[in-house]
């Protein structure tokens, strides 16, 4: 099933079945998701980061 011994899993629901992916697999399903609402050379760390920057010189 390519999980590991013990490894983390997400357990989610589809079409009322229960599917067991590893985690990494879940993370990088919820990675591509969220990317195609992200225009292309966009970096979402980096603009949080420059909020906050902001906020903090507004303190």
């Amino acid at each position: 099933m390519g999980i590991p011994d013990g490894g983390p899993v997400v357990a989610r629901l589809v079409e009322g079945t229960v599917v067991l992916e590893p985690i990494a697999v879940a993370v990088k399903r919820a990675q591509d998701y969220v990317r195609q609402f992200v225009p292309e050379g966009v970096s979402l760390a980096d603009e949080l980061i420059a909020e906050r920057r902001a906020a903090a010189d507004h303190e």
